[in-house]
């Protein structure tokens, strides 16, 4: 039986870093479901979408890698590739079929489900 998995991530809480300035945040990769384009582990520097649904829908394109409220369970961001729109909603999948869970488990996921884009992978710091 294979073990399906979403890639989570972990936004630092308050006090672990400065703030991002604007619309940028910081992310943790936690799953395999990404691989090989994220890891788990990564630290992702991520654009927040915008609320105008608008401008929202014009720059999602297929094959861009989003993060998203999870559909089952809204308290958990997760990250996926946009495959193909479904009217009004769009059909994600992982970039590790065999071990993640996505459209092919919950369906097409609403435009409005979208938070963000990561743009940047970065190795955090190690404190002395």
């Amino acid at each position: 039986m294979v073990s399906r998995t979403i890639a989570l991530v972990a936004v630092p809480g308050i006090g672990e870093d400065v703030p991002m300035p604007g619309p940028l945040t910081r992310v943790q990769v936690v799953g395999p479901s990404m691989e090989p384009y994220m890891r788990n582990g990564d630290w992702w520097v991520v654009r927040r979408t915008t609320r105008d649904p608008v401008r929202r829908t014009a720059r999602l394109r297929v094959g861009d890698v989003v993060v998203l409220v999870h559909p089952g369970r809204p308290d958990a961001l997760i990250v996926k590739r946009l495959d193909h729109r479904d009217g009004d909603s769009w059909w994600v999948v992982g970039d590790n079929p065999e071990v993640s869970e996505d459209s092919r488990h919950f369906g097409s996921v609403p435009e409005s489900a979208i938070v963000g884009r990561p743009i940047l992978r970065y190795h955090r710091l190690r404190r002395q």
